[in-house]
């Protein structure tokens, strides 16, 4: 089956659902055995772009980068752009790539990654490309110090700077997860970085937390999300741009433990997409079993709009960007063996109230592919 059959063809089960335009997988037969942490980016000439790491399953040193472009068939068969192989023949797995189109004229697209054992001794790296991801420089390591984007997309700051959130795991004393933020004024080449975010809980242990995601809030202010081992969305502002950051403190929602991101829309109101803990038959879950898209007109106080999966397997690691055309794409996880590429039309989504910390039930559910 053609891959645009395809699409349509999965699409279909979507077509009822407030907000949703488009449901497809990137690719239906894997050229790896597992996959996992995409991310997706809009090139300069409006093509739509999408890498992931895969191989045998996550840390194995096969575990390479993954890249496909979508065209007017659909999306390319997966290529591998980047490894873990060293100068003298060693091998380690790659991690979390991440996409970014910066929207200064003739600028390349960058692939962010990460090459090491595991997160605590990673390092980051990052290849460019000027004709959308067709061909790749070869791979550069980043500054010590600067591990690039940990899992989701850069901000462009009014200065033209990107700005990354970024973590480490596994620090020598706790907390042992810690975030902080990268800034490069010229598309990567050189950095800066802030110092690690603290901030306690009520009952006055750490937040441990990684892999920010950064809304917008206007005149410099920002909010950053974050992935906690509290059972919650942390999080923390700044009022300079990033330079500084408040005090870390729990949101509202509910988490597993699991990777998030979002984005401000060009209309000013936030998305976010992630893992919701729910109740099954009156007890909590925890895992990545439930995928759910909210919104936010304040980053404040947030409503249901989708509910993305709610069956069992994991969808997790969700990425998401606006493309110009206004459409909002989103990727995922899904079941560890594919990437699946939603478009929704943030204007046609329903809101819907939470009540305290559950999901409420009458927000739509989409149905399984």
């Amino acid at each position: 089956m053609a891959a645009a059959a395809l699409a349509v063809l999965l699409a279909a089960p979507a077509a009822g659902q407030d907000g949703v335009v488009l449901a497809e997988f990137i690719f239906n037969d894997a050229p790896h055995p597992e996959c996992h942490a995409s991310t997706i980016a809009e090139t300069a000439s409006d093509a739509l772009v999408a890498a992931w790491f895969g191989g045998t399953a996550e840390r194995n040193a096969d575990v390479g980068i993954w890249f496909s472009r979508q065209g007017l068939d659909g999306w390319t068969p997966p290529v591998e752009v980047a490894n873990g192989v060293q100068r003298d023949g060693s091998r380690y797995p790659t991690w979390n790539p991440v996409l970014y189109q910066s929207p200064r004229d003739g600028a390349p697209l960058l692939l962010f990654f990460k090459v090491g054992p595991s997160p605590p001794e990673w390092w980051g790296m990052v290849m460019e490309s000027e004709d959308d991801g067709r061909t790749w420089s070869e791979p550069r390591r980043l500054p010590d110090g600067i591990l690039g984007p940990i899992k989701n997309k850069p901000t462009t700051l009014p200065d033209g700077s990107l700005l990354a959130g970024s973590s480490i795991e596994d620090a020598p004393e706790p907390p042992a997860w810690r975030a902080h933020f990268e800034r490069s004024p010229d598309l990567g080449r050189t950095w800066t970085r802030t110092e690690r975010l603290a901030g306690r809980t009520a009952g006055g242990d750490d937040f441990w937390i990684i892999q920010p995601t950064i809304l917008t809030l206007g005149d410099g202010e920002l909010l950053a999300l974050f992935r906690s081992k509290q059972s919650r969305i942390a999080a923390s502002r700044s009022a300079d741009e990033g330079r500084t950051w408040g005090p870390i403190f729990a949101t509202g929602l509910l988490n597993p433990d699991a990777g998030v991101d979002g984005l401000t829309l060009a209309d000013g109101l936030h998305l976010l997409v992630y893992n919701h803990k729910v109740r099954i038959n009156g007890a909590w879950a925890g895992s990545r079993s439930r995928l759910n898209v909210a919104l936010s007109d304040d980053g404040d106080t947030w409503d249901a709009a989708l509910m993305l999966e709610d069956q069992d397997g994991e969808y997790s690691y969700p990425a998401v960007i606006q493309g110009r055309d206004g459409m909002v794409h989103v990727t995922y996880t899904h079941r560890r063996t594919r990437i699946r590429h939603l478009v929704l039309n943030p204007a046609a989504l329903t809101r819907h109230p939470m009540s305290g910390v559950e999901w409420p039930a009458e927000a739509p559910v989409l149905p399984p592919e």
